[in-house]
């Protein structure tokens, strides 16, 4: 296949542009495929993913979106003798509220008709709850369990702040290898005919097809397409302005850390927890003093939201953990390739960290000098929906907006925008996802309703 003349180009080579081209070419026998990306595959956002998955969103068309997703790499992990080393021992999502209505409201919303089937209370000395002591996806269950009081939370999960009073046990949740899907995609698809060039887009121009001009190596070259995916994450915006058309996505940066838990204060069987709480961040005179005199972080002496995550991540016998907290709402429409990172992070979210698993605390001021600290964009809409399917601009589909759910939604989101490149029928809901959504007038004032857009 020549490069400059194919029939789909697909722009960002992230895990969500190489997920719609596998689906082009395995699903759908297409093998004039090009994937450009001015970096090498999986090497921006798709880098700096948390590579966790949930079934559980606070409204039904998410749910049966992440579901489908779910049911797509379970299917790779069963093909590749789970290369993509995918676990599942839950989400667990926790509060110090004894009764928290709003959210026990919005996870019946999430499950819809199924709620009653799905949602297993235990309260008390209840001995019904099956604690998630194996990572195998194969025997986990589905549903979630909610626990209801603070010694019931205690006798499963001791390493826990003792004011934690209920706890909702996402069940079809886990982890995955978010590189090592990519590179099985990447592999699987070639003898197809799919291929890559590392090529910066430049300008897309549209007679009888597209010419799309690129730079490769510093060379202008322009290539003939049939079709263009938009898979540029949190460039999307910018590469559907060169056919000018104008896509309603902002970007989030958020950030991460990851670092060897030497002293063993979080559970190596945990589930990926969400101290769900806002608070107050305890600092010395002097770093109060500090803060106040950088505008760009006195935010951090205000109030905080909840939210904030950890997990072990390395399996049974690893040392090492995540923390993350998707704080950050200031949002840019002109990313960069390289961010500029919070120095302050790191001990900002080990402080927040710290507060739901209080033996965390002993690595304040103390962290491993080889941890990681590290970020990515959240590209998303207002709602934080993606956005899949036919752009406005005909000839050209959208795999794009996928916040921070990239890695647990690239296979979902590659199979629809695949089955909308070849006219190939789609579950019910992809209409929602798509551009058609902004003209369900009905949809629209009930998402502007939600108080929760399902970002944890």
């Amino acid at each position: 296949m020549k490069t400059n003349d194919v029939e789909i180009l697909v722009i960002g080579a992230g895990i969500v542009g190489i997920a719609t081209a596998y689906y082009l070419a395995i699903k759908h026998k297409r093998s004039r495929i090009l994937i450009v990306d001015e970096g090498q595959p999986m090497a921006l956002t798709s880098a700096q993913s948390g590579e966790n998955y949930r079934n559980w969103w606070p409204h039904p068309t998410m749910a049966d979106f992440t579901n489908h997703s779910t049911d797509l790499m379970e299917e790779i992990a069963r093909r590749s003798d789970n290369r993509i080393h995918m676990t599942r021992r839950g989400y667990l999502l926790v509060t110090r509220d004894q009764r928290p209505e709003e959210l026990l409201q919005q996870l019946h919303a999430g499950y819809g008709a199924s709620a009653a089937k799905l949602i297993r209370l235990h309260e008390g000395a209840s001995r019904g709850y099956v604690p998630p002591l194996s990572a195998d996806w194969q025997t986990a269950p589905d549903g979630v369990d909610v626990l209801l009081g603070r010694d019931l939370i205690q006798s499963y999960y001791p390493k826990f702040d003792r004011e934690v009073a209920t706890a909702l046990h996402i069940r079809r949740a886990g982890d995955i290898s978010g590189q090592q899907l990519g590179q099985y995609m990447l592999e699987t698809m070639r003898p197809s005919g799919a291929q890559f060039q590392q090529a910066k887009v430049v300008g897309i121009a549209k007679a009888d097809r597209f010419n799309v001009d690129v730079l490769a190596d510093g060379t202008w070259q322009t290539i003939t397409a049939d079709i263009i995916v938009n898979a540029a994450g949190p460039f999307a915006a910018q590469v559907a302005a060169l056919h000018d058309e104008r896509l309603p996505i902002v970007n989030n940066l958020q950030q991460k850390i990851a670092f060897a838990d030497r002293n063993r204060a979080v559970d190596r069987k945990m589930p990926f927890a969400i101290d769900l709480d806002g608070q107050t961040l305890a600092w010395t005179e002097d770093e109060r003093e500090a803060l106040a005199a950088a505008p760009e972080f006195a935010r951090l002496l205000e109030p905080m939201p909840g939210s904030i995550h950890c997990r072990p991540d390395g399996g049974d016998h690893g040392e090492w953990i995540k923390l993350g907290w998707a704080f950050n709402t200031e949002t840019t429409t002109e990313p960069v390739r390289e961010p500029e990172l919070n120095p302050y992070f790191p001990e900002v979210v080990l402080r927040a960290a710290s507060r739901l698993q209080p033996q965390l605390a002993q690595y304040l001021g103390a962290l491993p000098r080889d941890r990681v600290h590290y970020g990515g964009y959240y590209p998303m809409t207002r709602e934080n929906w993606p956005l899949i399917g036919a752009a406005g601009t005909p000839g050209v589909f959208l795999a794009a907006a996928l916040s921070g759910y990239g890695t647990m939604g690239a296979c979902a989101a590659g199979d629809l925008c695949a089955r909308a490149v070849v006219g190939a029928e789609a579950p019910v809901f992809a209409r929602s996802l798509s551009l058609a959504r902004y003209q369900d007038q009905a949809l629209m004032a009930e998402l502007e309703a939600t108080a929760s857009r399902g970002l944890l």
